[in-house]
């Protein structure tokens, strides 16, 4: 299983848990298994189009997806899998 740490914003919809676990060969796969499991969440990761929303990173072991395969990039039973909503600031 590949554990996978949810946010504060989404975890009402994980019913507070801040880890889950999924079973899932890629990142695409695990959105999938989350959206099974977790009702709801796919909306939030995902625009209308099934891709990753813009302002959310994705990390695989600390690294971002977006520089790996994106959502074909493969997952190990033993990976951690981050969702992180990106921050804007500055004046």
């Amino acid at each position: 299983m590949t554990k996978v740490r949810i946010p504060t914003p989404l975890r009402p919809k994980t019913g507070g848990k801040s880890e889950v676990e999924v079973q899932a060969s890629n990142i695409s796969e695990m959105i999938e298994s989350l959206e099974t499991s977790y009702p709801g969440i796919k909306e939030r990761l995902c625009d209308e189009t099934g891709e990753i929303r813009r302002f959310l990173n994705i990390y695989l072991n600390e690294e971002d997806i977006r520089f790996l395969e994106g959502k074909n990039t493969p997952l190990k039973d033993t990976d951690e899998v981050s969702i992180i909503p990106a921050i804007a600031g500055g004046t």
